[in-house]
């Protein structure tokens, strides 16, 4: 088992929701059901699995939980681009949001292989 409060993919994708949470707070009363909780329980959904991996019996069991993690970030970016699309969000504030975003995927997907399912 590992400490996920230990894990710094924890950490970095926990301040990523937070970010998430700061830019959404932005947007227009009328997507509060759609983008932006959209984008919020994605956000809020990668640090979970991490928390949530760790708890488990074994790495592999780990790893699925880090996949998940991983999809929630591709969706998260999709989203993040839609937003964008919509000018919802600066393309300033994109370029930065998806370089987290794409840092985070590196680091979950470089942590996955050192589990060595």
């Amino acid at each position: 088992m590992h400490n996920f409060k230990e894990l710094e993919i924890w950490k970095r994708s926990r301040l990523f929701c937070s970010k998430v949470y700061d830019i959404t707070s932005e947007f227009t009363e009328s997507e509060k059901f759609g983008l932006t909780n959209q984008l919020r329980r994605a956000s809020v959904s990668v640090p979970s699995n991490i928390a949530e991996g760790s708890s488990r019996n074994s790495n592999k069991e780990f790893g699925r939980f880090l996949e998940i993690a991983i999809g929630s970030c591709y969706e998260l970016e999709t989203q993040l681009l839609i937003s964008l699309d919509l000018k919802f969000i600066s393309p300033n504030t994109i370029e930065e949001l998806l370089r987290d975003l794409n840092e985070i995927v590196k680091m979950i997907v470089r942590f996955k292989s050192v589990l060595k399912i």
